[in-house]
């Protein structure tokens, strides 16, 4: 008998006991995982196994029928960041079972890069990461499929799914690379490429039905049993399982918004405390708290107003999977995102209001986006006079998505509650002061004692080391040292006797340092070991966090020489590639290499898990 016959057999040869025979999903996993095994290692296994076979541990194997071992698998890889490409494709793998279709759903970091030769049928859900980036754990499956050792694949049918958010440059460029890499090397797409936006749910719950309904046929075999499937509802986001999620929220107790900014700050920040109750809601330090928000009713008359609508026209929405009836007003409230503004809604304003600066500035891609990014939805009405419906206003509207903040408390410091740290959007525009949706809700308009939706977003690619004698940078100015605080309390419920060295940065020491008291503290007890800060306008010359780096630049590379895990939390566009290049400078001089060598340490301590982002 062949090895491969001898290792994939799934039927015991006593027909009265096959309770060890395995079923058409462990089969599908088995056969994904020994797919770039060499012959010889085949072998091995084989014996290996029959071994196990003789001392009794595993039920006795007898030859498979040739049909169960060339059985074709769907193979789903998913590659997220925060949680929702995993979501997705949790869903795609229930329909798929349900469909009576062989299913293996993998994390892409938990994939054999080589075995993708061996596939006849690949799923590929995909995130994009700050500007243009892979997730975390898609970084070396996008290097090997785009690098040279990359095999060709004639024989591979495949689909792409691509999260992202439009107001980024590089929207949905992960998935976009993976579906052009796959096309170049000879792989034919079942469906093509679907780029998803932030409100992605209806445009990935049509994806994953169109994949099911094309596969179906020439994936279920006409004697194989269509899989057992719970009701998973919402997938857990928390460490442990969770009745609660995005489209399940806990609807909890808004307990505290204490402003910790000074009184003469330019900036507006607010610790908010929520209370879990009994709830049972569980969170780990590194995850974000989703919360759901209605915009403000003021903001909403003020729109309607310019739009010449009275708020009771009646307008049609689908909503978790079903078309339901709204007035205008109700749905501007409570379900459309009107604080934020896609570069899409921009250029359908530009064609039905055929004003000539909104034309040219819809005309470019970047301008569109950048313009987007200053303008909420009344600016961009307010600009130029269109007539339009109230149907066709609220289908060109993005559906309010939640807001995700970094959890600034740990569970063992604070047990039923949860913590954040909320910078309130605020500016003035054409005379009037605009807010954001989220934290103008949770600091002007929810009171002590009322309710708030939330979900805890899980986020396995910002951890604490597994090791609490393991040491930690942390860098986090402004609201970025949210997870930081988080992380100190967890050390210290821990008593973890790691090293711990924080960078924190503001505008001023007097205004804007926020929870100094606790920092101080920490340094105190000596459980912060180090803490460094930068307040740019303390002095003529700005100073920042990066500049604080480069000050402690061999004392931050002999940290990382000895194990220290590196973590930044912030702004995206220019504090983190700003604090990425000092590192690479700090790597590049101090470890003696050139510049690509020093990249490619980086690129090392992220795949390891030892350099971690949460931007925004």
């Amino acid at each position: 008998m062949l090895p491969e016959q001898r290792l994939l057999n799934q039927n015991t040869s006593n027909s009265a006991n096959n309770s060890s025979a395995l079923d058409a999903n462990q089969l599908a996993s088995l056969q994904q995982s020994v797919a770039d095994y060499s012959s010889l290692q085949l072998a091995w296994a084989s014996g290996y196994l029959a071994a196990r076979s003789e001392q009794g541990q595993y039920a006795q194997l007898a030859p498979a029928p040739a049909a169960a071992v060339v059985a074709k698998t769907l193979t789903i890889l998913y590659a997220s960041q925060t949680g929702n490409a995993k979501g997705v494709a949790g869903q795609l793998e229930k329909s798929a079972k349900a469909a009576g279709i062989n299913v293996v759903l993998k994390n892409i970091a938990d994939y054999k890069a080589k075995a993708i030769k061996n596939e006849t049928h690949l799923i590929i859900v995909a995130s994009t990461n700050g500007e243009g980036e892979p997730p975390d754990d898609a970084i070396e499956f996008h290097e090997f499929l785009l690098g040279k050792k990359a095999p060709k694949l004639p024989n591979l049918s495949y689909s792409v799914l691509a999260l992202g958010d439009s107001s980024y440059e590089f929207f949905c460029k992960t998935g976009q690379d993976f579906d052009e890499r796959l096309q170049a090397l000879g792989a034919k797409q079942v469906s093509p490429r679907v780029d998803c936006d932030v409100d992605y749910d209806s445009d990935s719950e049509s994806w994953t039905l169109s994949i099911v309904e094309t596969l179906k046929d020439e994936l279920t075999q006409a004697d194989a049993p269509l899989a057992t499937v719970s009701n998973i509802g919402g997938l857990p986001t928390a460490g442990a399982a969770s009745q609660y999620s995005k489209q399940n929220p806990l609807s909890a107790e808004f307990s505290l918004s204490q402003k910790i900014t000074g009184r003469d700050s330019a900036k507006d920040v607010r610790h908010i405390e929520i209370d879990l109750g009994e709830s049972g809601l569980t969170y780990q330090v590194g995850d974000a708290l989703g919360v759901w928000f209605e915009n403000d009713e003021q903001l909403v008359s003020k729109l309607l107003i310019e739009l010449n609508f009275s708020g009771d026209e009646k307008i049609n929405l689908k909503v978790s999977g079903e078309v339901k009836e709204f007035s205008l007003k109700e749905a501007l409230i409570s379900q459309l995102e009107i604080t934020q503004t896609a570069p899409s809604f921009v250029e359908f304003w530009a064609q039905a209001s055929k004003d000539s600066t909104l034309v040219t500035v819809a005309s470019d891609k970047n301008s569109a986006r950048e313009f987007a990014g200053e303008h909420q939805i009344i600016d961009v009405v307010s600009l130029a006079k269109a007539e339009i419906d109230a149907q066709s206003f609220v289908d060109a509207l993005r559906k309010i998505t939640p807001r995700l903040y970094s959890i600034a408390s740990a569970q063992a410091e604070v047990e039923e509650e949860v913590h954040l740290t909320v910078g309130i959007v605020s500016y003035e525009a054409n005379g009037d002061t605009r807010t954001g949706g989220a934290s103008g809700f949770l600091a002007e308009r929810l009171e002590e004692g009322q309710k708030v939706r939330v979900f805890v977003e899980h986020n396995d690619n910002f951890r604490l080391p597994q090791s609490d004698d393991t040491p930690v940078i942390m860098i986090g100015p402004g609201t970025g040292v949210a997870p930081f605080r988080a992380f100190m309390q967890e050390r210290e419920a821990r008593d973890a006797g790691g090293d711990n060295w924080m960078f924190f940065g503001d505008q001023t020491f007097t205004q804007d340092f926020l929870y100094q008291t606790e920092w101080q503290n920490y340094l105190k007890s000596g459980l912060l070991t180090r803490m460094d800060v930068a307040f740019s306008r303390d002095q003529a010359e700005k100073i920042y966090v990066q500049d604080r780096l480069k000050e402690q630049a061999a004392e931050v590379f002999s940290w990382l020489e000895r194990g220290a895990h590196l973590y930044i939390c912030g702004d995206a566009n220019r504090m983190a590639k700003d604090v990425h290049q000092t590192l690479v400078d700090i790597i590049q001089e101090h470890g003696k290499l050139t510049a690509e060598q020093a990249e490619d340490y980086l690129k090392s301590l992220r795949s390891n898990k030892r350099y971690q982002k949460d931007v925004y």
